[in-house]
């Protein structure tokens, strides 16, 4: 590197040797060198152009020996600490420290690389075998004990171990967050036979990152991560706040997995979920058992053809849109978004006007008042539908209504068509893969979804026209629906009964109620076929005798 002393820095990259981020340094004149590998790499139109000097063995008698032990006074660590670490310094004309040099063993404690830091441009550069070194300052200390402190940098480990009275052991890394992982591996023997590993890394995401990282290498408890208010250690000791790094120290917290919480810790999340917004639903039996409809969850809606699933999603559309001051998201695609209106507009006149030859008995006037109390809310979006789309497609567009357009509550109807345009020809996992990534939508956006599903096929001589009582095993295609399903609704309906009553009846059945617990028959509800409506009524079935009942049932 003589030839090239003159040479001037002018960017860091990625080392195709290494695989170092930034540790590749282009100079002026062409050639780079990475401070990592030290693979030196000579301009282009040179002979060897990708060269990586030979490791140099013991005790260096270039850099090293020129320089001497002293106290480095532009980071506040004492000549006490350098001597202990075996770090010296290079002197400018001034007599001020131009260079740090960072002395590196290998396993046998004998010395075989260097890594030089320019006090001035904080630039790095290493000689010498450093790949095969252990952690700074590992040769200096015993090899087992109660405590050690690893930190993300040399001078970090130096002011760590001052700060804490030159009492505990204090080692580092040897080339950043990004070596973190494959640095402590290598010294995993060593590390273990300590009680406690302190990671003392740099306050930010990088730094964070890693001490996460490196946790998960140990057993349970073995790992405490500092939690530091600056930057890092040496900024403590040049801000001479010794007693509040060691208060840290002694406070580090147990590193836990993600995702895993003391209960104790997690009050202000308990009592934020459970004020989450409840919204009654129209019918009061289900109010009895589900205790309304709460935003970040998802129900499940089911039932046979002609049970009654669309009325009921309308008369749920319309509640929502009358109901609260939030605005509803539907995906309805078994109809067009022009139907998905009238729809609405029909419950709101209690009136079949999406039936052409109903709406013409009405004025524009009076369309044009209905339409204001419903779509002309400018609250209800829809999604109209055409070909098949991936999962991701479909998230997207529900993320879009919860996120950019505030929709607090979204129908969608029906899984079945939306998993029938995705790839693949397994319907089973399609639909796991789909109610997954619906359910941490949920969890992410923390809207209220409520989702139709149909049923799979009836077996036996009773099918779902004709009211057989459905249980979760009837759920089409996944068993998924009802595990990821914080409430599955089922509609029952035997549209053959003699009875015009009982025939246009919808018996209303929970079968799961993750919040409050309690199953089975919430309600029935009454269709009116003039109206296009339902309204909740008295069992009509209470009066049938054992054997009609059991015939029925």
């Amino acid at each position: 590197m003589q030839q090239h002393e003159s040479a001037k820095q002018i960017s860091r990259g990625e080392c195709p040797t290494c695989a170092s981020s930034d540790g590749n340094v282009l100079y002026d004149d062409g050639h780079k060198y990475c401070f990592v590998c030290n693979t030196y790499t000579k301009k282009e139109g040179d002979a060897h152009m990708n060269t990586q000097p030979a490791p140099i063995q013991g005790v260096y008698q270039n850099r090293f020996t020129d320089g001497v032990i002293d106290s480095l006074p532009e980071r506040s660590i004492s000549k006490d600490t350098c001597n202990f670490y075996g770090v010296k310094v290079v002197k400018d004309m001034t007599g001020a420290n131009a260079q740090h040099i960072y002395p590196y063993h290998d396993i046998n404690g004998s010395h075989t690389a260097n890594k030089i830091r320019q006090v001035a441009t904080k630039a790095f550069m290493s000689e010498g075998a450093l790949p095969a070194a252990t952690l700074f300052g590992q040769k200096y200390f015993q090899q087992s004990g109660k405590f050690i402190t690893v930190c993300e940098g040399e001078l970090d480990a130096m002011a760590a171990y001052e700060l804490m009275g030159s009492k505990w052991p204090s080692v580092s890394i040897k080339n950043g967050a990004q070596s973190a992982l494959k640095d402590v591996k290598a010294q995993y023997d060593y590390l273990n036979k300590f009680e406690t590993i302190v990671l003392c890394f740099d306050n930010d995401e990088h730094g964070t990152k890693a001490a996460n990282a490196v946790a998960q290498l140990f057993e349970p408890n073995r790992c405490k991560i500092m939690d530091l208010s600056l930057k890092d250690a040496n900024e403590y000791l040049k801000e001479n706040k010794r007693e509040e790094f060691t208060r840290q120290w002694w406070g580090a917290r147990q590193y836990t997995p993600a995702g895993i919480f003391n209960l104790a810790d997690i009050t202000e999340r308990m009592y934020a979920e459970n004020n989450r917004e409840t919204v009654l639903y129209p019918y009061q039996g289900l109010n009895d058992k589900l205790f309304g409809m709460r935003t970040g969850e998802l129900i499940t809606l089911t039932a046979g053809t002609g049970a009654g699933k669309s009325s009921m999603m309308r008369e749920l559309m319309h509640h929502l849109l009358t109901q609260t001051k939030h605005n509803v998201g539907v995906f309805s695609l078994e109809e067009n978004i022009t139907q998905t209106a009238f729809h609405l507009m029909s419950v709101e006149a209690n009136d079949r006007i999406y039936i052409d030859e109903v709406r013409k008995n009405y004025t524009l006037e009076q369309l044009k008042a209905i339409e204001d109390k419903t779509i002309g809310t400018r609250r209800f979006f829809a999604f109209d539908h055409f070909g098949s789309m991936t999962t991701d497609e479909i998230l997207s567009r529900v993320r879009y209504m919860v996120k950019a357009l505030d929709c607090k509550f979204i129908l969608i109807d029906h899984l079945s068509i939306l998993v029938s345009g995705l790839e693949g020809q397994d319907e089973r996992r399609n639909i796991d893969q789909l109610m997954t990534k619906l359910r941490s939508l949920v969890e992410e956006t923390q809207c209220a979804m409520l989702l139709v599903s149909h049923l799979r096929r009836a077996s036996g001589d009773k099918g779902q026209e004709e009211g057989k009582e459905i249980s979760l095993n009837h759920l089409r295609g996944s068993h998924s629906i009802a595990q990821i399903s914080d409430a599955v609704i089922a509609l029952e309906r035997n549209q053959q009964d003699s009875d015009p009553v009982k025939a246009n009846t919808t018996t209303v059945r929970i079968l799961k109620n993750r919040y409050a617990g309690e199953t089975g028959i919430a309600t029935y509800l009454l269709y009116d076929k003039d109206s296009g409506r339902m309204s909740e009524i008295d069992n009509p079935f209470e009066n049938t005798d054992d054997t009609d009942m059991e015939d029925f049932l």
